[in-house]
């Protein structure tokens, strides 16, 4: 089990809900989130336009092929009850995902506590550590 949350990104007018990966493996120097081609589409940023830079990120199962937009959307937390601020963060967009995922600095800065990734429980740091909350199913976007 891993842990995964219902996110809203937002670009200009443009209104994405989805369930978001909290991968803390996922290292970064900024608030970033990966989404898939599919995401990116609907978010109006597929083809890329002027805007999105070209890179190569290393990971675990070698060099990835990724584009950049550099505070490319806003991301908050949405869950029945309550939602997180909403935060600034570099959108990635990778040919090869298949769902959404937050980096450390995002989940940091929405404020997600991983409580027990292996039975999916988390909860805001603002909550008290009583307040568990479980996680969402993954949605996959091939």
């Amino acid at each position: 089990m891993v842990i995964r949350v219902r996110v809203r990104v937002v670009r200009d007018n443009r209104v994405v809900e989805t369930v978001a990966l909290a991968n803390s493996g996922y290292e970064a120097e900024t608030p970033q989130l990966l989404v898939p081609i599919r995401v990116a589409e609907l978010l109006g940023l597929w083809p890329p336009t002027l805007e999105v830079r070209e890179a190569e990120f290393e990971t675990a199962g070698g060099p990835l092929r990724v584009w950049i937009i550099s505070r490319g959307c806003k991301v908050r937390v949405v869950e029945r009850d309550v939602e997180s601020s909403e935060i600034e963060a570099d959108l990635i967009i990778s040919p090869l995902a298949d769902e959404v995922l937050l980096s450390d600095r995002l989940i940091s800065e929405l404020q997600i506590a991983l409580e027990d990734p292996g039975k999916g429980l988390w909860r805001f740091r603002w909550e008290p550590k009583e307040k568990l909350r479980r996680s969402e199913p993954p949605q996959r976007w091939r």
